[in-house]
């Protein structure tokens, strides 16, 4: 009998275990390129703790590839690996495209929508696909798992009914404040494109309240036709903010050492530096160049996974600038290497980023200050030279020379020279060092990683089914109702009408006690005559 006991007992630790091992299902809906990567992070971390992850993909797309940590739901989409190559390069090639002050906001829609109409055709097609929505309606997912810079994410997770958990970097236009009804004063909170810090000048305040109003313009001009795919699909009329109002929790890939201070609301997390890892050990090619370049260190050089050549003459710049250090220059280019590159710059195809940017000998970051980026830099704290492109680089190239760790060049205007200039600066003058261990100091001194802090939330809302206690109660009021503007009413009304009365009375009041005198000395003065 005790034998019998004790086996039963091993075999319900064992299906404990079983079902425990087997986690929760976890549906994700990335966003293809420079985005997929953190989230491709937290969703393998994920899979390493037991959890089964199911990556929706396009079939035809830049990174999203086969891996041993989630299953591929793959769909089609209307366009083919020429037309998504081509999209890119034209992309890439328009950042160096000459633009002035006042046509420079059109030229970068422009630009982004080449882009952002091929990532619609890809929604399109996803929620149109039969079979894809078959299978995921069947499939019982636990939460989904999306970015919501572009909803297709967002609509999916109501057409499933499934709790969400968001991965932001807020862009465009911050739209976990403009979405979610959070405090975002415009007297210290500044808006994207404008590259002002939180301590504006009144005209800087004057612009910012302006561009405040300009951002709903460009919310409808990129979201409305997704509001429109969206009643088709969930077969009714729908406001596409009230469907980001659902999100159980936003993990965004923020920090104060980096961001300026603002409000947030409850269910926003901070894992800013989720994609930053420890230092690993550098192959054998590239240990090959540390080594050679002595004492002088080295520089890295990299303008992102969006860039793939430069046009010639600003290569040319470029190349003449470094030259002019001493310094060994690793620089990923895939373009016709510049005629005059120098024996100290080397030209490679890949580069591990963040294992170089932890070595040691790295003097200093040329980068285009995307958010990964700036938090590698910041991570192993080397200082940088930001170029930056598009988006918003050039607000996170404006945080971090305000904080003094780096310096910032507009590579439309910059000449060889101020290149050279500013990688002699921050590799010379002590103060970028200083400044950008100090933030680095900040950034790591927590209590949980941020990797760690985003798989806690996203297993939090699948052991839950959401996080309905971390709802503000502003997502259910009215745009009237949030702004008190029927209180302001009411109350108006009840003061209008105060006064009115008030008056009323004060009028009859005189009239009956002034206005019978009036009329007796009126009737004096007739008899008299």
């Amino acid at each position: 009998m005790a034998c019998l006991l004790r086996r039963v007992s091993v075999t319900v630790f064992f299906l404990a275990l079983w079902g425990f091992a087997l986690g929760d299902r976890l549906l994700v809906v990335p966003q293809d390129g420079s985005h997929w990567l953190s989230m491709k992070d937290i969703a393998e971390h994920l899979s390493e703790k037991g959890h089964e992850i199911v990556v929706v993909v396009p079939k035809v797309n830049l990174l999203l590839q086969e891996s041993k940590h989630y299953t591929r739901r793959i769909h089609p989409v209307p366009y083919d690996q020429e037309e998504l190559e081509a999209r890119y390069r034209s992309f890439g090639k328009h950042h160096f495209s000459p633009r002035w002050l006042v046509t420079a906001p059109m030229v970068e829609y422009r630009n982004n929508m080449i882009v952002i109409n091929m990532y619609f055709l890809n929604c399109q097609s996803l929620l149109r696909h039969s079979d894809t929505l078959r299978f995921l309606r069947e499939s019982k997912f636990d939460a989904l798992f999306t970015d919501p810079a572009l909803p297709c994410g967002v609509i999916l997770a109501e057409y499933l009914n499934l709790p969400s958990v968001y991965l932001f970097r807020g862009f465009p236009c911050a739209l976990e404040n403009t979405f979610t009804r959070t405090p975002s004063p415009l007297s210290y909170v500044p808006r994207y494109y404008t590259q002002f810090s939180d301590k504006m000048t009144f005209l800087q305040r004057v612009a910012n309240f302006l561009v405040s109003y300009l951002e709903n313009i460009l919310l409808y001009a990129l979201y409305s036709k997704y509001e429109d795919l969206a009643e088709e699909v969930l077969g009714r009329q729908v406001h596409l903010p009230a469907l980001y109002r659902k999100a159980s929790i936003w993990l965004l890939r923020y920090d104060f050492v980096f961001e300026y201070p603002r409000p947030v609301m409850p269910n926003m997390v901070f894992i800013g530096g989720s994609s930053c890892k420890k230092q690993g050990i550098l192959p054998r090619e590239f240990e090959a160049y540390v080594n050679a370049s002595g004492e002088h260190g080295i520089v890295i050089f990299s303008l992102g996974s969006m860039v793939s050549e430069i046009p010639e003459q600003k290569a040319m710049e470029i190349a003449d600038a470094l030259g002019k250090i001493p310094q060994t220059v690793l620089w990923r280019y895939t373009g016709t290497p510049p005629p005059n590159l120098a024996k100290n710059t080397k030209l490679v195809k890949w580069l591990p980023q963040n294992d170089l940017l932890g070595h040691p000998k790295t003097r200093a970051f040329i980068t285009h200050s995307g958010s990964h980026g700036v938090y590698e830099g910041i991570c192993n704290g080397v200082p940088m030279v930001m170029m930056p492109l598009f988006g918003d680089q050039m607000d996170n190239a404006k945080r971090m020379e305000t904080r003094g760790a780096g310096i910032t060049l507009n590579v439309l205007e910059m000449s060889s020279e101020d290149l050279e200039n500013a990688l002699k600066a921050v590799i010379n003058e002590k103060s970028y060092k200083e400044n950008i261990m100090r933030l680095s100091r900040l950034h790591k001194d927590r209590p949980i990683e941020p990797l760690d802090l985003a798989v806690f939330w996203v297993e939090f809302v699948m052991r839950h089914k959401g996080a309905s206690h971390l709802r503000p109660a502003a997502h259910d009021l009215t745009w009237y109702q949030y702004h008190s503007l029927d209180v302001i009413g009411f109350l108006l009304a009840i003061t209008l009408t105060v006064i009115f009365i008030t008056f009323k009375a004060c009028a009859f009041t005189f009239r009956k006690c002034f206005g019978k005198k009036e009329r007796v000395k009126k009737s004096h003065k007739s008899k008299t005559h």
